[in-house]
């Protein structure tokens, strides 16, 4: 298993409670999309899968191990299998778009190779070719803040592609970008890890994207799951219980306040 949290529990430091007793398997190879509105808690869920933060209860396992019962260098080596695309991609505006494509196999490689590779691009061929996908191969060798802010997204895609992981997490991967370029750029995403075998797990604003492209949607509301099941199974019932009092024109759901409540719906 990729992924199993058994009740888990994310607490803030003021005490907040951001995720409730997630239970949650994802098998190898599955696409999942989370959806949910804003302070839901999938940003948290993603960090949390990044062992970026520690659960404050419950367990999880990451793919087959207890990364918090490893050692501090055993951490290391297990995120180096988990990419990780963010909304806003940490790319230094100065470096190269062929350095920060190459940057996502550092990881995994030796410090001595690692350090030639920030100097001197070994493996252009590979940088423009996993660009090349996201029809960025013209941008190669341009500077990161000579870019536009959906193709810094995409930039950062590359570079999780090049990488090759076992695990991927997204976090609002394309909301820099138009619908258009958005439903293209998920597409190739979702391609290439059906391709590869690669586990993908993505947090979306926009439900028509999650739906078109994720075989299976998980709900997140107030830190709790509200449903689980594939993407054919959903109803509009569901989505009113889940962005309930929200709006989301751009989402294809238009919900007016006081028209829905939310509900505890069974796990499809």
């Amino acid at each position: 298993m990729t992924l199993c949290l058994s009740g888990v529990d994310q607490i803030h430091a003021n005490g907040q409670a951001a995720l409730q007793d997630l239970n949650l398997k994802i098998a190898p190879g599955e696409r999942v999309a989370i959806i949910g509105p804003s302070g839901a808690g999938k940003t948290t869920l993603l960090r949390l899968l990044a062992t970026g933060l520690k659960p404050s209860a419950g367990q999880l396992r990451l793919l087959d191990t207890d990364p918090w019962a490893l050692s501090g260098r055993a951490r290391q080596r297990l995120r180096a299998r988990i990419g990780l695309i963010h909304q806003a991609p940490p790319l230094p505006p100065r470096q190269r778009v062929v350095t920060a494509v190459l940057a996502g196999r550092l990881g995994r490689q030796s410090l001595a190779r690692s350090l030639l590779s920030l100097i001197y691009p070994l493996d252009r061929h590979g940088a423009r070719e996993a660009l090349g996908r996201l029809d960025l191969a013209d941008k190669l060798f341009e500077r990161c803040d000579q870019l536009s802010g959906g193709q810094l997204q995409r930039v950062g895609i590359a570079r999780v592609l090049y990488q090759a992981p076992e695990l991927i997490l997204a976090d609002e991967p394309v909301s820099a970008m138009d619908p258009v370029l958005a439903d293209h750029t998920l597409g190739v995403l979702n391609r290439e890890a059906a391709r590869r075998g690669i586990t993908l797990l993505a947090s979306l604003h926009a439900v028509e994207l999650a739906l078109a492209h994720f075989p299976r949607v998980i709900g997140l509301r107030a830190g709790r799951v509200l449903f689980d099941c594939p993407s054919s199974d959903l109803g509009q019932a569901e989505l009113a219980a889940l962005y309930a009092n929200e709006q989301l024109v751009d989402g294809a759901l238009e919900i007016a306040s006081g028209t829905a409540r939310p509900v505890n719906l069974p796990r499809c």
